[in-house]
């Protein structure tokens, strides 16, 4: 009986050590970012590829700046009559994001896929690297 809870207390002891999950470093955020190939503009597959790719690029960036500046919620509702008439919500956010670095860019069916991560030291150091300038709007790019 006495080597039976031993052995009990000791299997105990041991799984009690081993981490339940992958530690997580919390100077790093990751995010992901995906964009529909078929959905975008382009005459060729490999124009919508490559716009896919960038918009999935920046849906991660996005995300990144959700995790470390927050995202803006306004709402309204409307009711007559005791009854839910129209809803609105809108979300935002806004940073300047820097340091991340693209860990993986991959296609997924119709979908690209990108997975950025940003190393929240690395960012903090690099805050006062430059000038933030307001970027401007309705801006017409290549794609």
């Amino acid at each position: 009986m006495l080597p039976r809870i031993c052995l009990l207390v000791a299997m105990i002891v041991v799984a009690a050590c081993q981490p339940i999950g992958e530690m997580r470093n919390a100077h790093l955020l990751n995010a992901v970012g995906y964009a529909s190939i078929s959905s975008q503009r382009g005459d060729t597959v490999e124009e919508k590829q490559v716009r896919a790719m960038r918009a999935s690029k920046l849906d991660a960036y996005r995300e990144l700046s959700e995790q470390v500046y927050g995202l803006r919620v306004s709402a309204e509702a409307t009711m007559r009559d005791q009854s839910l008439e129209t809803e609105y919500n809108d979300t935002s956010t806004d940073g300047l994001i820097r340091g991340a670095k693209v860990l993986k860019s991959y296609m997924v069916g119709d979908n690209y896929v990108t997975e950025v991560q940003l190393d929240l030291d690395l960012m903090e150091r690099l805050k006062d690297m430059g000038e933030v300038h307001q970027v401007p709007q309705n801006q017409v790019t290549m794609f």
